[in-house]
């Protein structure tokens, strides 16, 4: 949906086909070309001191033919910079792409994400309320204080602000994913849930080998490359200009007397030409040296955007190891504080635990629930960004929703 809609990858394709039709352009250089014209004129010739003059109007059909029959590779460099940079306007659009997956996807995920910290607010703001009509029948029963009393209370009214801002965050990451895919951000979208159960599975392969991977795949590496072998060419085509050509040239033409309709004159010309340049102002050497230069710092570029890539998809390995750990570790943080807030409200509905005891257990629990929630979607965005900075579209992970 978000590839039919987005204006970012609809700019790079037609970019990329505007640079199709360069390359069309760029080959119609080996084939002649052809021009016809017509000529209309009046002349007027005064012959003997103005004892006779000679008026004559003429119409002159005829064609013309121009044809580089050798340029020493001006042309093939020129070919070659225009699919070198029609490479790269693909690559472009594979580029785009991809980047717009990965926004999907981890719009996607923070929406769930924000979805889920709501639903774990609610569950905290209900356990509050029940902390909150304990602590109250005690003190109706002559066992607390109105210090419990207000201090449950607090406790609530705290729960009841994180929701409340956890509800907000929904509709603002709700407006991100409609805009990451291609809609409105009033409009409104919906997605399922952020998945309980992840199959946590570990990075089988080595960073070493997503980096080779990387290196190979990501389009906007092989498009910085084509980018610089687009500039090699451009130099080479900037070199052949001062380089001699061999040029056909051929025409034909008709010349119509119209004061005498039956009388007419033929000509007809061919030659070949050899084009040797001798001087321009220093032109060519000036656009040559820019153009070399050019094509070096286009080298640069590239290895600039390689060196880049590797830190992306090194941090990005790491990211994703670390998520792997956090799962597990936030899985167990959620079940002891889940039975530490078991316990201390059993201690206090029985009198022997006090509300600060029962309070702190459930702030704990709160803040499990929230973390847990947050690292599961933090794992689903690290393996979603893993694959795009290995130069793969991403597949959502086993267990996530589609």
């Amino acid at each position: 949906f978000a590839l039919q809609n987005a204006p970012q990858t609809r700019s790079t394709w037609l970019s990329a086909r505007a640079a199709a039709a360069g390359v069309v352009s760029r080959r119609s250089a080996y084939y002649p070309q052809i021009d016809g014209q017509v000529q209309a004129g009046y002349s007027h010739q005064t012959i003997g001191k103005g004892l006779f003059t000679v008026d004559q109007f003429t119409l002159t059909p005829g064609a013309t033919l121009n044809y580089l029959l050798f340029d020493l590779g001006g042309r093939g460099a020129d070919v070659g910079e225009a699919e070198a940079l029609l490479e790269a306007a693909n690559l472009n659009h594979n580029a785009t792409v991809q980047d717009l997956v990965l926004r999907v996807e981890q719009a996607y995920y923070q929406y769930l994400s924000a979805k889920a910290l709501v639903a774990s607010g609610r569950e905290t703001v209900r356990e509050a309320q029940i902390a909150y009509q304990a602590a109250e029948e005690r003190r109706n029963a002559g066992v607390a204080t109105v210090a419990d009393v207000l201090q449950a209370k607090t406790q609530l009214s705290q729960a009841n602000l994180v929701l409340q801002q956890s509800e907000g965050q929904v509709a603002t990451v709700r407006g991100a994913l409609a805009t990451s895919l291609g809609v409105p951000a009033n409009l409104p979208v919906d997605v399922g849930e952020l998945p309980e159960n992840l199959m946590v599975r570990p990075i089988s392969d080595a960073v070493e080998k997503l980096i080779e991977q990387a290196q190979a795949q990501r389009p906007d590496l092989a498009r910085a490359r084509a980018q610089a072998i687009a500039a090699g060419n451009h130099e080479s085509s900037i070199h052949s200009r001062g380089m001699p050509s061999l040029v056909l040239n051929a025409g034909a033409s008709r010349n119509y007397f119209l004061d005498d309709c039956c009388a007419h004159g033929d000509l007809y010309s061919a030659a070949v030409i050899l084009r040797i340049p001798i001087f321009n102002g220093f032109r060519d050497s000036a656009d040559l040296l820019q153009a070399r230069e050019l094509a070096r710092a286009a080298e640069a570029d590239a290895q600039s955007v390689e060196q880049q890539i590797i830190l992306q998809v090194w941090s990005s390995y790491q990211a994703v190891k670390t998520a792997e750990l956090r799962v597990g570790t936030s899985r167990d943080l959620l079940a002891s504080a889940l039975a530490s807030a078991e316990v201390a409200q059993g201690r206090y509905k029985a009198g022997v635990g006090s509300i600060l005891d029962l309070l702190t257990a459930q702030t704990a629990l709160a803040n499990a629930r929230a973390q847990e929630v947050q690292v599961r979607a933090d794992w689903l965005i690290s393996v979603a960004t893993l694959s795009h900075d290995t130069g793969a579209l991403a597949l959502a992970p086993e267990g996530a929703a589609q």
